[in-house]
């Protein structure tokens, strides 16, 4: 039998490298198991994204986050976080993706990986939610012009491009698209831009829109998508636009069917938020821990990085205590 882990944390986030902290601080044996690089979902993230969040919002173990700006972007969190890996030298696995853990008679979880098996005690689940797309379900979304994740701008450089959505992601995207000689059209499902978008981009995007810089539809689907054409349900009907790319940044969610075949329960209403402790982040299943974005089920908004740090110590103590 492999060795017993005191804890293994499936996720090298922010949130998962936390956890890991705070188990060292405890000298409980661990492992993190990461399916890609060292905080995988910010390395995904676009190449210019600003951060909401200050920096010392986004800290962990007490180690200061030294930014020359007032809101910190990608590079200089990766910097951070790589900084932190080398401050704490922590036992993690990259380029591993965990594929079951399934709790024995024994109380000891099993985790099976595509590279290894392992036991632990107990185990935090910290995979965010950044890796499943939410899908418009339209045709032609398979097309290889419709992208669901978005870099940067030069690729979309004087070409007609479509974007879906008027969250943080969208808005980014259009006023980046725009501003590289892009022809950018918005459909947005509500009829204004959400208003949970950066505080500095919010009245940009609404200005170039109301200029008519930017085209925006609101209250408006896109119905069918073409190689070279988007048809859209709009208030005035159905309207047919020239197109060569489709960026459908319509959010992602968790992989809530991993948490269901572990055992965890979640809510039967259309958030799917799974079942958990609030004060010590434990599900329904004993010994095993929810901790950051995941917790929200389909309110990915609802956790980040500032208000969930505290999971990992609450999930320590617990297993400590």
């Amino acid at each position: 039998m492999n060795k017993a882990y005191d804890l293994i944390i499936v996720g090298g986030g922010p949130i998962g490298l936390a956890c890991a902290i705070e188990a060292q601080k405890n000298k409980l044996s661990y492992l993190i198991v990461e399916k890609g690089t060292i905080v995988n979902s910010i390395f995904n993230y676009p190449l210019y994204m600003t951060f909401f969040s200050t920096a010392e919002r986004l800290e962990i173990g007490e180690i200061p986050f030294n930014c020359l700006t007032p809101k910190p972007g990608r590079q200089d969190a990766l910097e951070y976080y790589r900084n932190i890996h080398r401050y704490f030298n922590f036992n993690i696995h990259l380029f591993e993706r965990v594929n079951s853990v399934v709790k024995t008679e024994s109380e000891l979880f099993i985790i099976t990986s595509d590279k290894s098996t392992y036991n632990a005690k107990n185990v935090v689940i910290a995979t965010g939610f950044y890796d499943i797309p939410i899908e418009m379900n339209v045709e032609g979304e398979k097309l290889s012009k419709v992208r669901h994740y978005y870099k940067e701008a030069h690729e979309y450089a004087f070409q007609k491009v479509l974007i879906v959505g008027a969250n943080n992601s969208s808005v980014d995207a259009a006023l980046e698209c725009w501003r590289k000689g892009a022809d950018v059209t918005m459909v947005i499902r509500k009829n204004e831009i959400n208003n949970r978008v950066k505080y500095w981009a919010k009245p940009d995007i609404e200005n170039r829109i109301a200029e008519g810089s930017i085209k925006a539809y609101f209250e408006s689907n896109i119905s069918k998508i073409l190689q070279n054409k988007v048809s859209i349900s709009s208030p005035e009907g159905e309207i047919t636009i020239e197109n060569d790319f489709v960026l459908a940044l319509t959010g992602y969610k968790p992989d809530l069917s991993f948490l269901e075949r572990m055992g965890i329960e979640l809510n039967t209403d259309d958030k799917r938020a799974p079942k958990y402790d609030p004060e010590t982040m434990e599900t329904n299943v004993k010994g095993l821990f929810l901790a950051g974005v995941v917790c929200g089920g389909m309110e990915t908004h609802k956790w980040f990085i500032e208000n969930s740090r505290i999971h990992a110590k609450m999930i320590v103590d617990k297993i400590t205590s």
